[in-house]
């Protein structure tokens, strides 16, 4: 029987390249990968536990998508699944856990193993004649993009999955923990698979895992010599790195950007301002080496945008600790940042570590971190007010007057926004007219 499938996702890049990966192999199957979930007789979650709250989104979409289709299979993988694999198994409609060791047969063991004939056990009639309870998530609506085939309908961007595992030991992080030992893709093996995307169509692609700067430890070769052979022997437009940690950068990172093609956008995860509170986090970068790093990036880079991960509210930080982060946040001047309140997670060292911080303290200092935020994105995009961008256009959405708003990002990720011809996967370039949104969110533009 062929599948009609659904695949949804929350979390990271390399859980949406995950979902790109699952369709191809599914499509090359003859499978049908579909884009509502009613249209479904089977349905693939992939999780994230990064944080209690993501681990509670997943439960709840796990609930959401079997409420909305009953009479479909439901697997359940990702993080959350790998941490918490009996709690998984006992949500309502689960039919299949997949480990994240064995995500890349995901597609053969499903299919084996699942009678996609039979009804599953706890099916009941759709709650057609309601609405449901739950509103939508934000992170199903991010997930909705994904459910453009990647063979059926070409989209922009893609995301490629080139290492798994982390080796890194942060006190905080569970995802070492979820995801196991390092395990890198072939530079032949995602050069082909670059080019094969380039041939449909697409773009841009986004290197991404869950280490990316250890890509290669375990092939004897690095992401600088990836990056370089990408470059030379793919003709995709655009090449992206996802986040990557700053203490895995070499001093000649820069070369790389003598080639057009690499976009200037880098995500370097900082997590606190205060040396003090890295050490605690044991983060192999402090303030300092990246005060260096940054500097002689914007140096060789041209407009490059840095944006960051920062974390609130870690234990026993102090009032001088967080005053510190602020300080140094403000003289790096960030483009974008994340911020999160600190979220204990069992297993970590972290969470054995004294002087927890109340709930009302992380809160106040999450709004103060935000403001600061906010006013230094506002500050990056008024850098670009009135200039002329390469911008990559998605799929648009077309307006009652008859005309279709696009949505796409410059190449150092800027968010754009403009209405008028059709756009949908072209590279043009866009006259940025103004700021949208409070606090600032996106251009408008002309092309």
């Amino acid at each position: 029987m062929k599948a009609a499938v659904y695949l949804s996702t929350l979390g990271c890049r390399l859980n949406e390249a995950e979902l790109v990966s699952w369709t191809g192999a599914l499509e090359d199957q003859g499978h049908t990968v579909v884009s509502r979930v009613q249209d479904a007789n089977l349905i693939v979650l992939n999780t994230c536990a990064v944080t209690s709250e993501a681990s509670r989104k997943s439960r709840k979409l796990a609930g959401s998508l079997h409420r909305k289709n009953p009479n479909a299979r439901l697997v359940v993988t990702g993080c959350m699944a790998e941490l918490e694999p009996e709690r998984a198994a006992a949500l309502a409609g689960v039919d299949m856990v997949v480990s994240n060791m064995a995500k890349d047969a995901l597609v053969a063991e499903v299919l084996n193993k699942l009678d996609l004939e039979a009804m599953p056990q706890m099916a009941t009639e759709p709650e057609s004649a309601h609405p449901y309870s739950d509103p939508p998530d934000a992170s199903e609506a991010q997930s909705a993009l994904l459910q453009l085939g990647k063979r059926s309908t070409p989209r922009s961007r893609a995301f490629i999955k080139v290492q798994d595992g982390c080796r890194n030991h942060c006190s905080y992080c569970v995802v070492t923990i979820a995801r196991g030992d390092e395990r890198s893709s072939s530079i032949a093996n995602l050069i082909d698979e670059i080019n094969g995307l380039h041939e449909e169509s697409y773009k841009e692609a986004v290197l991404t895992g869950v280490h990316l700067g250890g890509y290669g430890h375990d092939l004897d070769t690095d992401l600088f010599t990836l990056v370089r052979a990408l470059l030379r022997d793919t003709d995709i437009e655009r090449l992206r790195l996802s986040s990557l940690e700053p203490w895995d950068l070499p001093k000649n990172f820069s070369e790389l950007w003598d080639n057009p093609r690499l976009m200037p956008h880098l995500h370097l995860p900082l997590q606190s301002g205060s040396d003090t509170v890295l050490r605690r986090m044991s983060r192999r970068c402090f303030t300092d080496e990246y005060r260096d790093l940054v500097t002689n990036l914007r140096a060789n880079v041209r407009d490059l945008n840095i944006t960051t991960d920062l974390i609130v509210g870690f234990p026993g930080e102090t009032d001088d600790e967080f005053t510190e982060s602020l300080a140094f946040v403000e003289e790096i001047g960030f483009g974008h940042m994340h911020i999160f309140g600190f979220s204990p997670r069992e297993g970590t060292r972290a969470e054995k570590l004294i002087g927890r911080i109340d709930g009302k303290t992380i809160r106040e200092r999450s709004r103060a971190m935000h403001r600061v935020a906010a006013r230094m994105k506002e500050q990056h995009m008024a850098g670009y007010l009135g200039t002329s961008q390469p911008v990559l256009w998605e799929s648009g959405r077309a307006l009652e007057d008859g005309r279709t708003a696009f949505q796409g990002y410059t190449d150092n990720y800027l968010r754009v926004r403009t209405v008028g011809i059709e756009l949908g996967n072209r590279v043009t370039m866009a006259k940025l007219l103004e700021i949208e949104g409070t606090p600032a969110e996106r251009f408008v533009a002309e092309v």
